[in-house]
């Protein structure tokens, strides 16, 4: 996944086909004209937001382009995730309801961009906080000018780059919250991705807490 000579440009259109080859159009209710005009205008962001960064590795990666639950649910985006070289799609843990996702939103401090979708940059699985509660995770990363991921970060890091999600190289997606101590989390489970959720204060030796760089650029 390691390449010297990164193109934004070409990474962008790789990213985007992958989401219509995901069926991401038909599950916004557009046609596919209409959804590639929809996220193209953030082409031109994703080359000048990347200039000086490594190209992507198993655990970090430039940049992402995030849809969010404005265009397509998150039950139907987690279903198009796989790991590398397998088909099985992933899943919400029976843990997780589908009536508890509404109530989990982006922190404040992240200032996510309102819409359909947007730019995430420099994005890293977070390993050096396994076995690191994600509420002591959260204070170093911000001390580091770095911020976590959420619930729409994670899915979109996970289809876009599905060896991101490897065994014991999971992560929380600290970004996410609902106002008690369930933390947001992507694991591996029965062969294919899984989403649900773990505790504040508890770390896990195979869990890490996902983080990326503090601007998010959205749709004008």
């Amino acid at each position: 996944m390691s390449d010297d000579h990164f193109d934004a440009a070409s990474e962008f259109d790789r990213q985007l086909d992958r989401l219509v080859r995901l069926g991401y159009p038909a599950l916004a209710g557009q046609p596919e004209e209409t959804f590639r005009a929809l996220l193209t205008p953030l082409r031109d962001a994703a080359v000048t937001g990347t200039a000086g960064l490594p190209g992507p590795t198993d655990r970090r990666v430039p940049f992402l382009l995030v849809t969010t639950w404005h265009l397509v649910p998150v039950e139907e985006r987690i279903t198009r995730t796989t790991l590398t070289g397998k088909r099985k799609p992933g899943v919400l843990d029976r843990n997780f309801p589908a009536a508890d996702l509404p109530t989990f939103h982006p922190l404040k401090e992240l200032e996510v961009p309102a819409g359909p979708a947007y730019l995430l940059f420099d994005v890293d699985r977070g390993e050096e906080y396994r076995n690191v509660p994600p509420s002591a995770a959260l204070e170093d990363m911000t001390a580091r000018d770095r911020l976590p991921i959420t619930i729409d970060e994670g899915l979109a890091f996970v289809t876009l780059h599905p060896d991101a999600l490897a065994s014991n190289r999971c992560f929380s997606l600290v970004g996410s919250r609902c106002g008690d101590r369930r933390v947001p989390a992507l694991w591996i489970s029965q062969g294919a991705p899984k989403l649900g959720w773990c505790w504040f204060g508890n770390p896990h030796t195979w869990l890490g807490s996902a983080t990326a760089h503090p601007v998010r650029i959205g749709l004008d």
